[in-house]
């Protein structure tokens, strides 16, 4: 077990690259160098083709044996990702009566975690190989429920077409709307070929990657420009959603974890995995439909910043 000033140093050192890039975007948009329409600019190419490669290759890169047996925690992350995601879209849209959209991009910050960013080396160092089934049940619950279902209820309410048009059912028009865009039909795809047992060539997943990986840097480098341009600031509502996100979601998790008497170590890889902040797609997400754009960066940078405190404390809990 790595000593708790070791998983702190591990803890800012994964989070510190986020910091630098956000605070690298911030900085070219204070010198004018880039500003809100390069920033959509960045956000295209991350949508329409970084990031649906980026998914391509991880999923493909999936054991399909970490796909079909990761038990009790793919249960435990999923309630939380998605279960969750449905519970504050419908509370939010159904009772407080938030406008579709905003509710959907709230649930979205809230139930995401970054996985990628933080996920891979902080449970890596605390869990060894065993992280991977964690990091890859979070991937695929955003990646193939979170992320399509929020292209869905982003998508802008038309106006009512001329007869025989999606009149009828504008629903459907959204759905085909939705699944044209890459993000929602190629994780769709990767996971169908993982089932069927094909396998991603290394030398394949390399060349996929060189685009892919330019995701993460070109996410938070656009939503550092979004800082500066919508001037990023604290309020009640992204202190909500920090509080719920760094704090009552992994609480919940680790109080159903101890009810089901949860075996040690899976009850910590899940709670752990929960206790990671918001992710910084949902920022690009909030730029590519217009939602809550100067919110949904102020979590992601108020929420990082915070998590330090928040992720130690669940690893003492946990340990």
């Amino acid at each position: 077990m790595p000593s708790a000033s070791s998983l702190f140093i591990t803890i800012v050192q994964s989070i510190l690259p986020i910091l630098v890039t956000l605070a690298l975007g911030y900085y070219a948009a204070f010198r004018r160098d880039f500003d809100a329409v390069q920033a959509s600019v960045l956000t295209r190419l991350v949508m329409l083709y970084a990031l649906p490669i980026e998914l391509l290759a991880s999923i493909l890169s999936t054991p399909r044996a970490e796909v079909m047996t990761a038990g009790p925690i793919a249960v435990l992350i999923c309630f939380a990702m998605i279960g969750g995601y449905g519970l504050i879209f419908g509370v939010l849209h159904g009772i407080f009566r938030f406008p579709r959209r905003e509710a959907a991009m709230i649930a979205m910050a809230t139930t995401g975690p970054s996985v990628p960013f933080i996920g891979i080396p902080v449970l890596g160092q605390l869990f060894g190989p065993a992280s991977a089934v964690p990091i890859s049940v979070g991937a695929l619950a955003m990646n193939l429920v979170q992320m399509p279902l929020s292209f869905i209820l982003l998508q802008q309410t038309k106006p009512s077409a001329p007869q025989g048009e999606h009149r009828a059912n504008p629903l459907m028009a959204q759905l085909k709307h939705a699944f044209r865009e890459p993000v929602v039909w190629v994780p769709m795809l990767a996971l169908a070929l993982v089932c069927v047992g094909f396998s991603l060539p290394p030398f394949l997943k390399g060349s996929l990657l060189l685009l892919g990986h330019t995701t993460g840097g070109a996410a938070l480098f656009a939503s550092g420009v979004v800082l500066f341009t919508r001037q990023v600031r604290f309020s009640p509502l992204v202190g909500l959603v920090i509080f719920a996100k760094n704090l009552v979601i992994p609480g919940i998790i680790y109080a159903i974890a101890r009810m089901w008497h949860l075996p040690h170590m899976p009850m910590r890889e899940t709670v752990l995995t929960m206790a990671i902040p918001s992710a910084s797609i949902n920022v690009i997400l909030a730029m590519r439909f217009q939602v809550l754009e100067r919110e949904v960066a102020s979590i992601l940078f108020f929420g990082t910043l915070s998590s330090i405190a928040t992720m130690s404390f669940f690893i003492w809990l946990t340990s």
